[in-house]
């Protein structure tokens, strides 16, 4: 599986070189096409490989891309555990600390994730929300959060991660926003696979300066 031999890359500090080779596979036509996926927090991703609910992506952030504008807020929590790798750029990483409250300024929210669009469920829970850490991560760092974590990823200028996720059964991803936002749905957009491939070949010659 991908997502072992992506660990191993990390743990040896190859993990430029591991990206750099599978992306290069993608262009030469040795995987499967893929298309890079617009996220709703305003990154792309490249699925490099999905296997039940682990998973492992190339996330890029760039001025390039069309601001998304989320439909709850930036701040969030996985239904899995992360371990990224910072490949190019730099990015902060924000900690939330989130704590029940009747009159709070922010609900909870399930984020049910399909192929192509998240279902936003609005919770009973109504929650305060404050920072609790901030974390700078430059290329060639490493960092992990659990599943459940509330954080944001903040980014000025470019960056580009190895993102690795291993799901956790019966936990589902989770959202704060404002707590009159009703159930809704939002679509996640696909590149086509030339657009896809012009990005590859970006993020190739990026990784290579390095």
């Amino acid at each position: 599986m991908d997502l072992t031999r992506a660990e191993e890359a990390i743990r040896r500090g190859t993990a430029s070189q591991w990206t750099t080779a599978v992306l290069e596979e993608i262009v030469l036509g040795k995987r499967l096409e893929i298309a890079a996926v617009r996220h709703p927090l305003g990154f792309l991703c490249l699925p490099i490989e999905r296997s039940g609910e682990d998973g492992v992506c190339v996330h890029l952030w760039s001025p390039s891309l069309p601001e998304i504008e989320p439909t709850t807020s930036p701040v969030h929590a996985h239904s899995w555990d992360l371990l990224s790798h910072v490949l190019y750029g730099e990015l902060r990483n924000n900690l939330f600390h989130i704590v029940d409250a009747p009159e709070g300024p922010y609900r909870l929210f399930e984020v049910i994730s399909g192929a192509d669009e998240d279902e936003i469920r609005p919770t009973e829970r109504l929650v305060s929300c404050r920072l609790a850490g901030s974390e700078i991560h430059r290329a060639g760092d490493t960092y992990s959060l659990p599943t459940g974590r509330f954080h944001t990823t903040e980014v000025e200028g470019t960056a580009v991660t190895l993102a690795l996720g291993q799901g956790r059964p019966g936990t589902v991803d989770l959202s704060l926003g404002d707590p009159d936002v009703s159930p809704h749905r939002v679509r996640r957009l696909r590149d086509h696979p030339e657009e896809t491939l012009v990005t590859i070949k970006m993020i190739m010659r990026w990784l290579r300066k390095q």
